[in-house]
């Protein structure tokens, strides 16, 4: 079993989240699902980043920080979009997480990353949040640092491909998405 926080879009914590969060949990994994806009959500990704300005970076990753508090360490953090943003600014505090999941955007690694972390990276091919050079750049840090990478590109999907209420929704390419993560989640708990 892993312990998992998964931390939403700048849409805000919505279905997609909590549906993630509970097929996890059935398959036997502790999920929490913090909610770092206290209730808002945003219809646009537009309307999500004048959240994120109204609400402060700084606050949103205290409040991402306050629901690890009773986590343990070894918590794999796991990023939807803005999420991942948040995973980013958060793993350098947690070196004994057990893993990274990446959904729907790519981040640096942190220069304390340990060896051996495991890390997946979830992302449609093209996807602005997950740029061809940033991913490169991504498989050769996690190369260089001993960083287990897996990288799955989905062809024509979507920013938020995961997301069933919304147009990008690609159903075989979340299918295949939350095959992956429940693996993945299954080799690290």
């Amino acid at each position: 079993m892993a312990h998992v926080a998964l931390f939403h879009s700048v849409l805000g914590l919505r279905r997609v989240e909590r549906l993630a969060a509970e097929r996890l949990r059935r398959a036997g994994h502790a999920v929490v699902t913090p909610d770092l806009f206290a209730g808002k959500t945003a219809d646009s990704l537009e309307h999500g980043f004048r959240l994120v300005d109204g609400i402060g970076w700084a606050v949103v990753i205290d409040r991402a920080r306050s629901a690890l508090a009773d986590m343990p360490n070894d918590t794999v953090l796991a990023g939807a979009s803005m999420g991942v943003g948040v995973v980013a600014d958060l793993w350098p505090e947690r070196p004994d997480t057990a893993g990274v999941l990446m959904l729907h955007a790519a981040t640096d690694l942190p220069a304390s990353v340990r060896p051996g972390l495991r890390a997946q990276l979830h992302a449609a091919e093209p996807d602005d949040f997950a740029p061809p050079e940033r991913v490169a750049g991504l498989r050769r840090a996690a190369r260089e640092a001993g960083v287990d990478l897996e990288v799955f590109r989905y062809p024509g999907a979507g920013h938020f491909f995961t997301d069933g209420d919304l147009p990008d929704h690609d159903p075989a390419a979340a299918e295949l998405t939350w095959r992956r993560v429940l693996d993945f989640l299954d080799k690290t708990g």
